[in-house]
């Protein structure tokens, strides 16, 4: 049951992949204390994605359990379509009904981008860009049926701003944000709300990185701000909320408001490139309801209005 004035998830099922440690436990921990109905889904595999320990996801689930929540564990893969396809069924299988997706699951593998194999590159992006959709595929048509869902994607600061090392993740991290954007815009008729975390937390994704210094970063800083995007108070879609060491804070794709000229040459573009790329007044257009066609309507408004109109007859 919940705790009281805490929000509650009585009577939700959730799917938390990557749930056998770290954030993932976390998440799914928090939401089966709120009430919720966990479906643990871990394949349990190292660091770089390969190898499977089927216990990780089971041990999550049974601790669960024994606090007197609960949980079933499953442990398809993400990578593949048939996986998250059974992850989706095995929260309808066992519980009849989904409410609540976070797709959490990740690996790492690193190298510099004149020397990444694209056999790392495209591993990387089987458990964070396409395992996203292999998830919300199966699950976006029986929450718009239902009328309701909550579903939670994670990028990363790298897929905000790049880092070295890492063009697979930055690459699939930066994937996540337009795949929620859409499942944002068409879930918003059937009262299905998307959004994006990106958080930073002490675990074994920060394998080889000197966190000494780091202040405190522990799952449970970012599992509150996953809740409440997973919870039915969530009052907000297509947006992007990082989570980063007791910070809260949300993350906008802004633009200049631009400069217009009916042609443009080359050189023109170099002398008044600093014109072009001021943000001191930012432009944002949120995602929901319909930030494609806002910057459209935007750019046209300021060709209509720079445009000579035609001589008016009598």
């Amino acid at each position: 049951m919940s705790r009281p004035h805490e929000p509650g998830f009585d009577g939700r099922v959730a799917v938390v992949t990557g749930a056998g440690r770290g954030l993932g436990r976390a998440y799914a921990q928090l939401l089966a204390e709120r009430g919720a109905r966990v479906v643990v889904n871990d394949t349990g595999a190292d660091l770089t994605g390969d190898g499977v320990r089927v216990e990780a996801a089971e041990e999550v689930a049974e601790e669960i359990r024994a606090a007197g929540g609960d949980a079933i564990a499953c442990t398809a893969s993400v990578a593949t379509p048939q996986g998250g396809q059974d992850i989706i069924a095995a929260a309808i299988e066992h519980y009849g009904r989904l409410d609540v997706l976070i797709h959490n699951a990740g690996n790492v593998r690193r190298g510099s981008l004149r020397q990444m194999s694209y056999q790392d590159f495209d591993a990387v992006l089987d458990v964070h860009l396409r395992g996203a959709f292999h998830v919300v595929r199966p699950a976006f048509p029986v929450m718009c049926d239902a009328g309701y869902g909550r579903i939670v994607l994670t990028s990363s600061i790298g897929g905000l701003y790049g880092n070295c090392g890492v063009a697979n993740y930055a690459a699939a991290k930066a994937g996540v944000v337009g795949l929620s954007n859409v499942a944002a815009l068409e879930g918003a008729p059937a009262g299905v709300r998307c959004n994006v975390v990106v958080p930073a937390a002490v675990t074994r994704m920060a394998e080889g990185i000197d966190t000494s210094g780091y202040p405190p970063m522990q799952p449970e800083l970012v599992a509150p701000v996953v809740g409440w995007l997973a919870h039915e108070s969530c009052s907000v879609t297509g947006e992007v909320l990082i989570a980063l060491a007791g910070r809260v804070a949300r993350a906008v794709v802004a633009e200049s408001p631009g400069v217009y000229q009916p042609s443009w040459t080359i050189d023109q573009v170099g002398e008044r490139i600093d014109e072009i790329r001021d943000v001191g007044a930012p432009v944002i257009f949120p995602v929901v309801p319909d930030g494609h066609a806002d910057h459209i309507r935007y750019s046209f408004g300021l060709a209509h209005a720079g445009r000579p109109q035609p001589e008016q007859t009598q």
